[in-house]
């Protein structure tokens, strides 16, 4: 063979190497590479057991995951009741201030909308709700007074009355057993003497306590009915920025909120104690107005209050006019709170203030369980409250995303800096006049 027949052999040879790397080239750009792992890498021994987070089932770990979550939320809550159970006073005090300046601020409006100043305006207000307060409470008192001989006997015939239906009942009580059913009541009387003493200065402290809490509730709505406006810009600067746009918005629609609640609140309980009052009455009942009176505070607690109230009317009924005058007001009693259960209630709270009576019940026991009686008065309220800014900045959040970050519904900055008047998604909600306790229709207007 010739050095040129070589030479062709070999020029052969390496294009055909040339052309072999070539296809191996392409060939490896067109194999898709696997995607990379999305969980975490699990490097495991060659021969040694698994690590034991692999063994662990998923429902396991999203359960812990879940779990740790909670405790600390369940945390956060308990730290957070024990704060207001050592603060009970002031918090109380601060809501029954805003439950007053929620009574009394539409009065302030139309008076500042005749054309009073705002400080007059605020001291008519003010000033005559506390003297009609007043004038009721000492009605009440001068009525117990005036009543408490004839009760007092109407009481002692009402026991002896029960003594002989008991001696003549089938039951075959003697004589002898009501004897040693008293003489033990003395005797319980006598060995625990010490503790109702203690117990009677509890209740001197607690009276205190009362009238200290009372004092400070008046201050707080003398200040909220003459500058709430700005106590509630003031409280929006500890709102971050990025909230602010939102919270601002929920201001309004609560304070509607919680100036509904107060206002029905108060109709219903006065529907209530004028229907139930005329009707114990025209029973001859003792302590007519007294009792009406109590029906109405008792009717701020819902459900427990109308049930209290109506058990002492039967009560006194029962003591002073015996069974079938009892059974009377208790027939009363039960007509009327039907008729608030199924028309008052429905009628004039409406839908803005719609708690589910499951939700009361729990929110009065919940609320009675941390702060007595004061707790059950305001559990209601806050929950409805809480209620109406939840479901406002959920639709806030989705309107927001739906803009793409925008103030929905026409919400400028100026409200997120500070709200000048109410603000808030949809041409539905209330602007009720005067009821915002942030911007021109708040609480200081």
């Amino acid at each position: 063979m010739s050095r040129l027949q070589r030479l062709r052999v070999s020029v052969s040879r390496l294009a055909d190497r040339v052309t072999e790397r070539r296809e191996r080239a392409e060939g490896a750009e067109d194999v898709v590479p696997p995607p990379p792992p999305t969980g975490p890498v699990v490097v495991r021994p060659p021969d040694g057991p698994p690590p034991p987070a692999s063994m662990v089932p998923w429902g396991v770990r999203v359960a812990a995951e879940v779990g740790w979550r909670l405790l600390i939320l369940a945390g956060v809550i308990y730290v957070l009741v024990k704060v207001i159970s050592a603060f009970s006073l002031l918090v109380l005090a601060f809501a029954i201030g805003l439950l007053i300046t929620a009574l009394l601020q539409p009065t302030v409006a139309r008076l500042r909308r005749l054309g009073i100043g705002r400080g007059l305006a605020t001291m008519i207000t003010f000033v005559t709700g506390v003297a009609s307060i007043g004038l009721v409470g000492w009605f009440v008192v001068w009525q117990v007074m005036e009543n408490l001989d004839d009760l007092t006997k109407q009481v002692q015939g009402g026991i002896e009355e029960l003594k002989t239906w008991l001696l003549n009942s089938p039951f075959h009580v003697t004589e002898e057993q009501i004897n040693n059913v008293a003489d033990s009541l003395n005797d319980w009387l006598g060995s625990n003497s010490q503790e109702i003493t203690s117990a009677g200065w509890q209740g001197v402290t607690v009276v205190v306590e009362f009238f200290s809490g009372a004092l400070l509730a008046l201050f707080v709505s003398i200040f909220l009915l003459y500058d709430g406006r700005r106590v509630w810009n003031w409280t929006l600067n500890f709102v971050p920025q990025v909230a602010r746009g939102g919270i601002a918005g929920a201001g309004p629609m609560a304070w509607a909120t919680l100036t509904s609640y107060v206002r029905g609140t108060v109709i219903v309980a006065f529907i209530d104690a004028f229907f139930i009052g005329i009707g114990i009455y025209f029973l001859d009942v003792p302590m007519a107005v007294p009792l009406a009176v109590f029906i109405f505070l008792f009717s701020f607690i819902p459900i427990v209050g109308a049930f209290a109230s109506g058990t002492l009317a039967v009560l006194v009924a029962f003591v002073a006019n015996g069974v079938v005058t009892a059974l009377l007001v208790l027939a009363v009693v039960l007509a009327v709170q039907q008729l608030e259960g199924h028309v008052l209630q429905p009628l004039i709270l409406g839908r803005l203030v719609s708690v589910h009576p499951l939700g009361v019940v729990l929110a009065v026991t919940g609320g009675s369980l941390i702060a007595g009686i004061p707790g059950a008065v305001t559990a209601v309220p806050v929950v409805a409250v809480l209620n109406t800014v939840v479901t406002y900045l959920r639709r806030y959040a989705a309107e927001n995303a739906l803009h793409g970050g925008a103030t929905p519904h026409g919400a400028t900055a100026e409200t997120a800096e500070g709200p000048s008047g109410p603000s808030g998604p949809g041409p539905s909600r209330p602007e009720p006049p005067d009821s915002s306790p942030g911007g021109t229709n708040g609480p200081g207007r």
